[in-house]
């Protein structure tokens, strides 16, 4: 989710303590499964005090790829505990966006493996640690666990009530925040121990059933990958669904695993695999395994750079198709996360994406009418403020989920824009004769109507303000100034119909003429000259969001012509990449593009700038300004594609974000973030979006006050 501009550092102040409402979320019972990296699992720490002794790699739990549960890893513990020694080995919990952190499970469950055997008095204790600090006194697993025999392995269940807390503040097991494990009998002796699949979990909820069979299975091939989809059965009892691979005829072995509620893979084999065959089967947490589907069979092949671009596409738009809250139909605001969380502003993004796809032949046009049907519908029963809608809505129910804290519940003109953005867009596109795509446009029109934007107008009526509350009104009273994401704001405010501001808005408000807040900027960085904004220029967002519907070529007024503004910001966040002045792993010529994204340690407006640059990299940033430098993201999409490979590439195309120096990359996908490659890729290849969104009558004539205005 992207934070408003002005006010994200006091909204992350709510944000990591609100909780939130998950529906079905497999994250309810997970607390390890495998890692994303081939060595060592980042969401680890590991010490050790001499005369003991731990092995680590770079300060993290080793994992183990040819022994596991849950493929295609384990953790892996190898010790010597000594006298007067002590080691410990910590497993965090992966705490992403919305992700709430209360296992109702009663029992911890874990998966032991020791290839030699492991007696029982030679386990390691452990302590569990909540996210408030709270901590329980170790207690050993050999109270639970009898001696492991000889390659095989076991699973092992601890009542979290046997844990007692010893913290000041009680210890919280179903928020559990950390497991360690600790140097249990000081034997001198050399261990090793590998654990998977730690789950909390009641004993009723672990199925000795068997699972429902997946169906329809299918493979299609690109360049360096796979892409597997089928349909499941019953999701009840199902834990996980295990992907078999075969190669050149031979046996199926397990790959990777995939959550329930997803009925896709990706697996990227790179250049040593030509042609693979798979299999899947669904299985419960106690390894009650369905029959294998029937086998699915896909080859890789060269690609062309139109070709890799018509892979993104697609890829970036199953999150807005496969993956939308299903009463709705809109865009959830990150997966996994909080299903029933829709993003107002993502929406409006999703909604281009789909015109896109239609257009692509991704979906057909009558699906992408249903689709647009279902959105409006929802959308005229939702909850809405003088016309506005709010950052978030609950798809379940239509309405406002304050996520923000207790003065979020009510209109964000902001999202609002992006969507109506997408909407005004879609009235467009969708100009058939036949009744669904007549009935769509009058919805539509009659949905653009009925925003009051005049009624977010500052009392001195010279700005927009971007929030307003019934219950609070204006407390959270954000005055939209400056260069950043909301000129499609203003802009829809002056065209509006029936509620329209006036056109001198755009300079007292938009660039904030009479107050303290400069606009002009006219200072070169790395040699390009910046027309406007602060600094640098800004997280690489700006340049998305209000113009992936409005061309930003036609936008001129006094201050410039915005394409050369966003063409500036473009080459100056290219070229602090290339330079690299803080020498993070990566940065280069195909390895750029700054934005705010959520980092290894959370959110974070990035941008090309010391103090707000650690090394992360979101590639929505480099793949949308393929509108404007397309040989730079082109090179970007090959090299993350080609080279970075199951580091930077997933179900709905590039991960959300990286980082090369810290060796890590997200496990979310964020509804803001895929849907700008797939609206700015097409406006690189044909500018449809930028015509369609063009094409609505009200848009240019407000083009045309703003660009009279002095």
């Amino acid at each position: 989710m992207r934070l408003p501009f002005y006010f994200s550092a006091i909204l992350l102040l709510f944000a990591s303590t609100l909780p939130a409402q998950v529906v079905n979320d497999p994250a309810q019972k997970v607390f390890f499964e495998n890692s994303n990296r081939p060595d060592r699992y980042y969401y680890s720490d590991v010490h050790e005090s001499q005369p003991s002794h731990i092995h680590s790699v770079e300060g993290k739990i080793p994992v183990n790829t040819d022994r596991f549960v849950s493929p295609p890893d384990s953790l892996e513990l190898d010790w010597t505990s000594r006298p007067n020694g002590g080691w410990v080995a910590e497993v965090k919990v992966q705490a992403w966006r919305n992700r709430t952190m209360d296992f109702p499970g009663s029992y911890l469950y874990l998966w032991l493996y020791a290839k030699d055997g492991l007696a029982a008095a030679a386990m390691p204790k452990l302590v569990l640690r909540d996210l408030a600090n709270g901590f329980s006194r170790p207690i050993s697993l050999s109270r639970f666990a009898h001696d492991l025999p000889p390659g095989r392995w076991v699973r092992v269940g601890i009542p979290l009530a046997a844990f007692p807390s010893v913290s000041v503040a009680a210890l919280a097991p179903h928020e559990l925040g950390s497991i360690l494990f600790v140097q249990g009998e000081a034997d001198g002796a050399e261990h090793d121990l590998l654990i998977d699949d730690i789950r909390v979990e009641d004993p009723a909820a672990a199925s000795e059933a068997t699972p429902q069979p997946v169906k329809s299975l299918t493979a299609k091939g690109y360049e360096r990958h796979i892409d597997l989809e089928w349909t499941p059965g019953s999701d009840a009892g199902v834990a996980q669904y295990v992907i078999y691979r075969s190669v050149d005829g031979g046996p199926y072995k397990p790959i990777g695993i995939q959550w329930p509620g997803y009925d896709l893979y990706t697996d990227y084999v790179g250049t040593e695999i030509h042609t693979a065959s798979y299999k899947v089967a669904a299985r419960s947490s106690t390894l009650q395994s369905s029959r294998m589907s029937e086998a699915a069979t896909a080859s890789t092949h060269p690609m062309t750079d139109n070709e890799l671009l018509t892979m993104v596409q697609e890829a970036s738009f199953r999150y807005y198709w496969q993956a939308a809250e299903p009463h709705s139909g809109m865009t959830r605001e990150n997966r996994p996360g909080n299903d029933d969380m829709i993003a107002v502003g993502a929406s409006g993004f999703g909604i281009m994406a789909l015109v896109a796809a239609v257009d692509r032949g991704f979906i057909t046009r009558e699906q992408g009418v249903d689709r647009m049907l279902q959105i409006t519908s929802f959308l005229e029963r939702a909850d809405r403020y003088h016309g506005a809608w709010s950052h978030f809505i609950s798809g379940r129910t239509g309405h406002t989920m304050a996520v923000f804290g207790v003065f979020d519940n009510g209109a964000d003109l902001v999202e609002t824009s992006f969507l109506m953005e997408g909407l005004l867009t879609a009235r467009q596109y969708f100009n058939g004769s036949d009744a669904k795509e007549q009935e769509l446009r009058q919805r539509i029109t009659k949905l653009w109507e009925g925003v009051e934007w005049d009624w977010f107008l500052t009392p001195k009526r010279d700005a927009l303000w971007w929030h307003w509350s019934p219950d609070y009104s204006y407390y959270i009273a954000n005055r939209l100034t400056g260069w950043n994401e909301v000129m499609i704001t203003y802009l829809l405010a002056i065209a509006s119909p029936t509620h329209g501001i006036p056109a001198s808005d755009w300079v007292t408000g938009w660039a904030g003429a009479g107050i303290d807040a400069p606009y002009v900027n006219g200072k070169k960085y790395f040699g390009i000259e910046l027309p406007v904004g602060g600094g640098t220029g800004g997280p690489l967002f700006f340049t998305d969001y209000s113009f992936m519907g409005l061309n930003p070529e036609k936008v001129t007024d006094k201050y410039t012509n915005y394409l050369d503004q966003v063409k500036a910001q473009t080459q100056i966040n290219y070229r602090y990449c290339l330079a690299d002045p803080e020498h993070w792993k990566g940065y280069g010529a195909d390895d750029w593009g700054i934005t705010a994204v959520d980092g290894p340690e959370g959110y974070v407006p990035y941008e090309p700038t010391k103090g707000l640059d650690d090394g992360t990299i979101a590639p929505t940033g480099a793949v949308s300004a393929i509108a404007y430098e397309k040989d730079e993201s082109m090179a970007a999409i090959r090299h993350w594609y080609r080279d970075l490979g199951a580091e930077t590439w997933g179900i709905y195309g590039f991960v959300d974000a990286f980082n090369q120096t810290d060796d890590w990359s997200a496990r979310i996908t964020m509804g803001l973030n895929q849907a700008p490659q797939v609206a700015m890729i097409e406006n690189a290849r044909t500018g449809l979006i930028w015509k369609m969104f063009l094409a609505n009558p009200e848009i240019g004539p407000a083009l045309e006050k703003v660009a009279e205005q002095r």
